[in-house]
């Protein structure tokens, strides 16, 4: 029985220790050997298996998901169970028993599976592209950092840090941008840790700021210039973040932040969905509705927000 593992997969799982892909290789032998080892998870034709991460140096607990066909094993996702994404909240029961079972059933692994494949693929796409159309973009992102970075940062912000978050930052940390352009549509470019840590003090002091204003006033009358969950993810370029998006670790939807403390602004996205669309615009830029995506030498350039004086030079990508 041949058991497959995905570039996309593998790339995603070496950034969660240098043991995992020892432990992959021990599971592949278990897969090939007993293919029904796992038991069926919340998604369909998907199998799931745990591997006790005490058994490997620099390997956490994980949940690896797999599907099964006649003659092979594809590997579909690995999630280190300390990623698994919260329950949803649920309406208070009247009965303290019922609500003791619900509190003893574990945890689903696969709750945040799916969000960790999606976020990984996403930007294996984008990355993708960039590495054979862009290679100076490509060359701008920083590599990813380290589970103890982001539980660092976590402490920082004193605020939970959502599971796309945790993946996306494992690949990449941050985008040094060309020439004042990031990657991502509008030439905004993913902020580096420690960007998203001042950004996040700067609002929080404004927030705090503002409550002494707020005090004497009705609560409908108050002003929220920053919540606690909001967690800033994106920058308007590589070296300015006079406004942005954030990542409401409370909802999963994206907003749009700013220094000068305008009103925040609604956004439909997810993370997912965000980095899915980028990824859908550079492949098939016919079909791009937010921005088109072009080319200056070798640096990805949307064409909202081009430099006028480089206009000349922009090449649209027509795929």
């Amino acid at each position: 029985m041949d058991v497959e593992l995905p570039p996309f997969v593998r790339d995603t799982a070496t950034r969660f220790g240098t043991g995992v892909p020892y432990a992959l290789k021990v599971l592949a032998g278990q897969l090939a050997d007993d293919p029904d080892m796992g038991r069926p998870s919340n998604l369909p034709g998907i199998l799931t298996v745990t591997v006790d991460g005490d058994l490997f140096e620099d390997c956490p607990a994980l949940a690896v998901g797999y599907i099964r066909e006649s003659d092979r094993i594809e590997i579909r996702y690995v999630n280190p169970i300390s990623f698994t994404a919260p329950a949803e909240p649920v309406e208070p029961v009247a009965d303290a028993q019922d609500q003791e079972q619900q509190d003893e059933e574990p945890a689903d692994p696969t709750t945040g599976a799916v969000t960790v494949r999606e976020i990984a693929d996403a930007w294996q796409r984008i990355t993708g592209w960039l590495q054979h159309n862009a290679p100076d973009s490509y060359a701008a992102l920083r590599a990813g950092v380290g589970p103890t970075a982001i539980a660092a940062l976590e402490g920082d912000l004193g605020t939970r840090i959502p599971v796309e978050l945790h993946v996306l930052w494992l690949l990449t940390a941050g985008d040094d941008g060309v020439d004042g352009a990031g990657c991502l549509p509008g030439n905004w470019a993913l902020m580096t840790l420690d960007a998203v840590a001042a950004t996040y003090r700067l609002k929080m002091d404004s927030q705090a700021h503002q409550d002494t204003f707020d005090t004497d006033r009705p609560q409908d009358e108050r002003i929220t210039v920053w919540k606690a969950t909001w967690i800033p993810v994106v920058a308007l370029g590589p070296a300015d973040g006079t406004s942005g998006l954030y990542l409401d670790a409370a909802t999963g939807y994206l907003g749009r932040w700013s220094r000068y403390n305008e009103a925040p602004g609604e956004e439909l996205d997810t993370l997912v969905t965000y980095l899915e669309e980028a990824a859908d615009m550079l492949e098939a830029p016919a079909l791009a509705t937010r921005d088109k995506p072009g080319l200056i030498g070798g640096a990805l350039v949307w064409l909202s927000s081009i430099d006028p004086a480089q206009e000349y030079r922009w090449q649209p990508w027509t795929g």
